[in-house]
């Protein structure tokens, strides 16, 4: 087995053990209880330490989760930052080769490649016309930045735990809740649930809006995919998508921000010759330049219901005032 293959194995086992453990796995659950506790207590700490001391200049949402991994915050990043004019999205930049601050778009103009900014924010950048998207492992340099280029409204993708930032915060809830409810290294959870209180809105997935996947290829809507068709996807909880693909479509699961390499695709499309390739809009950058045809898009839209109710925010960024 070579180092890629222990690592996707390894990490769906630790994705199993989080979120929805077997009997052998809560029994490691508990026995790690001890180190939950310090951790939760790290949390707090640090909560209580930094809050809100820095003040930016505009308005700054953030969206966030409770959960290790993904739960549709950059798709409702999207949907929020296109209500609005002259906005600027700033994120860490998961899975990137590169360290610091940098514009991966400016005003819709992208200047970095996905292996540059990481998959999440040249989706972004690609997604949103007329934003500027930013990279930073310091969300407040990122925010400086936005600023100094023009935003009048910011996005924070990740962005709950950081407490020094005056911000609106946006908490999603999963759709399936964790069967495993501590935090770290215990369970799924990377912050306490109590924090859900804590936020200016939780929505959950499902019930305050839902996903609708529309496929596409080369541009073209695609009504309906072929019954011979393989997904390929490196996304945090990748069983996520079974429901929107054939009954007898495999997926062909990567660890979360994984970077494709020549032999991965080469091997998968030996075992699968004929089949029509599938990918999400996290993935298809870093995948389409090592396939011989386009891949067929998966491009999801966020629907919202009634319940989810965008008037505090929109009152939040009207009211906002730089004291």
């Amino acid at each position: 087995m070579d180092i890629n293959s222990f690592k996707n194995k390894t990490f769906l086992q630790v994705e199993q053990y989080l979120f929805f453990p077997n009997f052998f796995q809560k029994l490691i659950s508990i026995a790690v209880l001890p180190l939950t506790m310090i951790y939760c207590m790290t949390i707090l700490y640090k909560k209580a330490k930094s809050y809100m001391v820095f003040l930016p200049a505009v308005p700054v949402i953030s969206v966030g989760n409770l959960v290790v991994g993904g739960s549709g915050k950059t798709p409702i990043v999207e949907y929020l930052a296109k209500k609005y004019k002259d906005v600027a999205v700033v994120l860490r930049g998961h899975g990137r080769q590169s360290k610091g601050l940098l514009v991966v778009s400016l005003k819709g103009d992208i200047k970095a490649s996905v292996q540059q900014s990481g998959d999440e924010a040249i989706s972004l950048a690609n997604a949103i016309s007329n934003c500027t998207v930013i990279v930073s492992e310091d969300r407040q340099v990122g925010i400086a930045k936005a600023i100094e280029l023009g935003a009048k409204v910011i996005f924070l993708d990740d962005g709950y735990a950081k407490y020094s930032i005056k911000k609106f915060d946006i908490l999603i809830r999963p759709k399936d809740e964790p069967q495993n409810i501590f935090c770290l290294p215990s369970g799924g959870y990377k912050l306490p649930k109590l924090f859900y209180s804590m936020a200016d809105i939780v929505i959950k997935d499902g019930y305050d809006f839902k996903r609708v996947v529309n496929f596409e290829q080369n541009g073209k809507t695609i009504d309906k995919l072929p019954s011979d068709t393989v997904c390929i996807t490196a996304i945090s909880k990748p069983g996520r998508l079974v429901e929107f693909l054939p009954s007898n479509c495999d997926i062909k699961s990567f660890y979360d921000h994984y970077e494709f390499h020549p032999q991965d695709i080469d091997n998968i499309v030996e075992n699968y010759p004929t089949h029509t390739i599938v990918t999400t809009s996290k993935d298809i950058h870093k995948l389409k330049h090592l396939l011989k045809t386009e891949p067929v898009l998966m491009k999801l839209e966020i629907i919202p219901t009634k319940s989810f109710d965008t008037k505090m925010i929109d009152d939040f960024i009207k009211g906002y005032k730089y004291a």
